[in-house]
C-alpha cells in the first residue's frame, strides 16, 4: 500500500485514485499518522457487501439446505435487576 502525506494527496488526487484503482489501496498521513484510505470502487463492494442482500446471502450459504442444525436455548433463569 502506498501512502501519501495529505499536501501531496491534495495536489496529486487524480493520480491517488488511479492508484487504488490500478495498484490498490492508498494510504493517506497527515503528520505520518494514518487517517485515511482510498479505495477503488469495486474493492469498497466487496468490502461492504454491497452486493447481495442479507436474504440472498443465507439462501446461498452451504448451511441453508441442512434441516439438522439445531440451535441450543439458555434454559437459564433471567438476572434480576433492581429499579
Amino acid at each position: 500500500m502506498q501512502t501519501w502525506q495529505m499536501q501531496a494527496a491534495k495536489a496529486r488526487f487524480s493520480d491517488v485514485v488511479k492508484r487504488a484503482a490500478d495498484d490498490g489501496p492508498q494510504e493517506i498521513t497527515v503528520h505520518g499518522r494514518s487517517v485515511a484510505v482510498v479505495v477503488s470502487r469495486d474493492l469498497f463492494n466487496q468490502l461492504s457487501g454491497n452486493g447481495e442482500s442479507l436474504v440472498n446471502f443465507m439462501r446461498n450459504s452451504p448451511c441453508a439446505q441442512q434441516d439438522d442444525i439445531e440451535f441450543e436455548r439458555d434454559r437459564s433463569l433471567p438476572r434480576e435487576v433492581d429499579f
